[in-house]
């Protein structure tokens, strides 16, 4: 009698236990995480638009591809990886986010194509992020689901904040523009936190 009433309850522990993921094991270096990590602060600095233009001004574009892509890169083989023991690994969308930051790597570090596929790949980024970011927020609990959550955030600020602000403000209302900088920054440190939070 004593064991009937408990099994649904161990049942019960056993489904929330499947949803419910704070860690993934990556199999990736506990270095390699610090340093994607650090890459992506330094995005956060080089994502200030002053850092952003005096690079491009010293023509340092392929350097800054080098600190947008770096962090992100590493951190995602790392959560695909680890997903991979999952019910529900989204695999094929991890792959389709990879390959879209390759190629925005390209654009940013090749300035000549950068008018012409940028905005396309900026759209297919945030038509990624958006479906990837949601699905890991729905499926999951625990820190997993901060990392959902924040990548539906992060592709949100940094690629819709910048045109909204840019239709509704004035070049000279420089509390919104300063406003979006320091959005744009803290977006990407958290969403860097919560990734390494879930790698190590």
């Amino acid at each position: 009698m004593e064991t009937t009433r408990q099994h649904p309850i161990e049942q019960m522990e056993k489904i929330e236990n499947q949803y419910l993921v704070n860690h993934v094991e990556s199999g990736l270096p506990r270095w390699l995480i610090e340093a994607a990590f650090v890459s992506y602060l330094l995005q956060a600095v080089v994502s200030w638009t002053d850092v952003s233009l005096w690079m491009e001004g010293h023509r340092l574009a392929w350097l800054s591809g080098i600190v947008r892509t770096f962090g992100s890169m590493v951190m995602y083989i790392g959560l695909m990886r680890g997903m991979k023991s999952l019910y529900r690994p989204f695999t094929v969308w991890w792959w389709l986010v990879i390959v879209l930051n390759f190629a925005g790597f390209l654009t940013d570090s090749i300035p000549s194509i950068s008018d012409s596929v940028g905005l396309p790949v900026a759209v297919s980024l945030m038509l990624v992020y958006l479906p990837l970011g949601s699905a890991i927020a729905i499926n999951y609990r625990g820190r997993l689901r901060q990392v959902g959550i924040w990548m539906v955030l992060y592709i949100l600020i940094s690629s819709l904040l910048p045109v909204i602000v840019v239709l509704l403000f004035e070049p000279d209302q420089l509390w919104a523009y300063l406003l979006l900088e320091i959005s744009t920054v803290a977006a990407i440190v958290v969403f860097a936190w919560v990734q390494r939070q879930v790698l190590i």
